[in-house]
This record gives structure tokens, sequence and C-alpha cells, in this order.
């Protein structure tokens, strides 16, 4: 990754990808932290890919955040096929999983912002017993409805208060993206986009085995634990995706004979 990560990145259905892997998200995320930069970290997949393509809109707010992590095993082997042959998935439960342990050591403190006070107070509870010494500073779990501007003044004003210097977002794609873009200048700290982290890490849903995470078939895995929420999504957005990227791969190839 160079040292701006939005100069000569690839780009998926328009929206930008950067080429990246655990560790120097990782080193990176903690190196903006240290400098006390406010930047926005997002993680994408299919969801956001669709989202983005669909809406030029949020698609500009993903082009526009300081790091764009290939999330999804569609979006990896679509890389692969562009010729970044080397590059793997870098999975925001994941990397938050990894993140939290080098916090830890390094003793700065975090934050969460997003999701349930249920799912909040036991994310909690589960980070301390596995980071015993862990500084989490702020966590708050916003209401299920469009917030004003004194109600986001006021979340914003106690994230600054607090002091934590990385943020982690669990509002939900698109509307985690969308609150990290509009309040980026405003959020004095490195805030990432990291979705169901927070419940898989609470432990109130079932993440994928590996080996379901390796071939690609999360979504599928997801699908069947979630039917209700997740059948819409998926079968709407998965045979556009692969339509649509079969479409700019085969005119990508055109244009490169030519």
């Amino acid at each position: 990754m160079t040292s701006n990560p939005r100069e000569k990145q690839p780009s998926i259905l328009g929206m930008r990808i950067d080429t990246t892997s655990y560790e120097e998200t990782c080193a990176t995320i903690l190196g903006w932290q240290a400098s006390n930069e406010n930047r926005t970290v997002c993680f994408a997949n299919v969801h956001m890919a669709m989202t983005a393509y669909d809406s030029p809109g949020f698609r500009g707010m993903i082009n526009d955040a300081d790091l764009v992590t290939p999330d999804g095993m569609p979006l990896v082997w679509t890389l692969r096929l562009m010729g970044y042959k080397e590059q793997n998935r870098v999975y925001g439960p994941t990397l938050t999983d990894r993140l939290l342990g080098l916090v830890e050591e390094a003793d700065i403190p975090i934050g969460f912002l997003g999701s349930t006070p249920e799912v909040i107070e036991k994310l909690q509870e589960q980070i301390l017993h596995k980071h015993p010494a862990i500084r989490i500073v702020y966590a708050f779990s916003p209401p299920f409805r469009s917030l004003d501007e004194e109600e986001t003044q006021a979340i914003i004003d106690q994230i600054n208060y607090s002091k934590a210097r990385i943020l982690f977002v669990g509002l939900g794609c698109p509307k985690q993206e969308i609150w990290m873009h509009e309040n980026k200048g405003s959020v004095g700290a490195v805030m990432l986009g990291v979705g169901a982290a927070f419940d898989f890490i609470a432990g109130k849903k079932r993440q994928a085995p590996l080996w379901i995470q390796h071939i690609g078939m999360e979504w599928f895995y997801r699908l069947m634990t979630e039917p209700n929420r997740l059948m819409k999504r998926y079968v709407y957005n998965n045979p556009r995706f692969i339509i649509a990227v079969t479409r700019e791969l085969i005119g990508r190839q055109f244009n490169k004979n030519k």
C-alpha cells in the first residue's frame, strides 16, 4: 500500500478497493491514531459494492474514505482476476480481533458505537475477559432511528471527551459508512466500520467456520442463520454483482487487447 492509499488503487464497479493486508492495515491504523489523525476505514463486501454501484452519492463516500479493504471473498477473487494475484481478504471481524490485542499492548484508548445496549454490554464483557488490560473509554448504542443534529453532536462530544483514539462503528452498511463520512471532521479518532463484528464478538451471532470463509461461502452460512433479514439482500445483490463484474472484466480485457 502506498503512503497515500487513494493513489493508484484498483476499483471494482467504480468503487475503490485498496490492495493491503491485515499487517499493513493494522500498522496504518495505529500510525494514524499515533499522529492524532481523523480517518475512516471501510471493509467492502458485495453488499457495499452493489450499494455503491446503485448510488453515486454513496460510492463517492466510500471512495473518499482513507482505506477500503477487500472484506468479502468475491472482491478478493475479482482483484486477483484483475492482476493482483497476491491479494487476500482483510475481513472486518478478524481485523478487529487482531487490532484489539495490539491496542491493549500499546495502551490505546478505544470506543464502540452501534448495535443494541445488550450487545454493547456483552461485547465489553467478552473483550475484557480476553484483554483484561484494554482501555474501553466509550461504548454507546444509539437509538434505531434518525438522529437530529443535537443528538448527533451530543454523541460526537461524548466520543471526543472520552479521548478514544480508535472508534469501532457497528451501525451496519450503509448507515455506518454514511455516519463516518458525515462526521469524520468532527470525531477525533480513527473510525472503523466493522458491522457484524460487534455481534460476533459478543456471541449474539455465530461466525462461519474458517473453511467456509475461505471458500467464499460465508454469505450462504449467514443466510441460513438469518434468512428473514438477509434473503432479500443476497438474492438481489449476488447475481447482479456476478453479472456486472463479469461485464467489467470482459471490458477491461477487450480494451487491453485493442
